[in-house]
């Protein structure tokens, strides 16, 4: 009886392992997660574009009207609130490209936009500077750094090179007016 019992017990075990593997070699596998894009770029070309502009300001007076981190929003006639932080603390974002305050002295500041899903990181950092000439005068100097191999061509990298120090010699330009106590004339149409 003990006999009958165990071969009975070692029937169902096969049994039941037949039918797993039978289960299992029928049952699809599941679909492969996709692949998450990568942010990297592999080949980075960076550009450096400096610009600058004298004001008859000392540079502590023009720094006070034109330096606060939301101030962009006067200069580049564009909205702009901090999302996250306090305006000038390290760590605070601005809605202007979600740009976080990375760097910061008395009369500068650095920061970078975050890396953003699905979109190369062009390690983009701009850094916006009140530097002393004399005791009554200054300048202005606003350099950007950036990563510009994700364009198509030598062609596109030179548009954007030449567009983008055209929109940031303009907003020097309105830097300028507003330091020296100007006001801006009205804004042209946006396209």
């Amino acid at each position: 009886m003990r006999n009958q019992f165990n071969q009975a017990a070692m029937g169902c075990a096969v049994a039941i392992i037949s039918l797993v593997h039978v289960a299992s070699a029928q049952t699809p596998a599941p679909a492969a997660a996709a692949a998450p894009l990568s942010n990297v770029v592999a080949s980075p070309t960076y550009i450096v574009i400096p610009m600058e502009i004298s004001v008859n300001r000392p540079a502590a007076e023009v720094w006070k009207r034109v330096g606060k981190f939301c101030d962009i929003g006067e200069w580049f006639r564009i909205p702009c609130t901090i999302t996250s932080g306090k305006d000038g603390e390290f760590g605070s974002v601005r809605s202007v490209a979600g740009e976080i305050l990375v760097g910061k002295t008395e009369l500068s500041y650095t920061y970078t936009q975050a890396v953003r899903a699905g979109r190369p990181y062009n390690l983009y950092h701009g850094t916006l500077e009140a530097r002393p000439v004399t005791a009554t005068t200054s300048k202005l100097v606003y350099n950007l750094v950036f990563d510009n191999s994700m364009l198509a061509d030598d062609a596109a990298r030179e548009k954007d090179r030449v567009q983008k120090t055209a929109q940031f010699n303009q907003a020097l330009e309105n830097m300028k007016i507003l330091a020296e106590g100007g006001t801006l004339p009205p804004a042209p149409a946006r396209k």
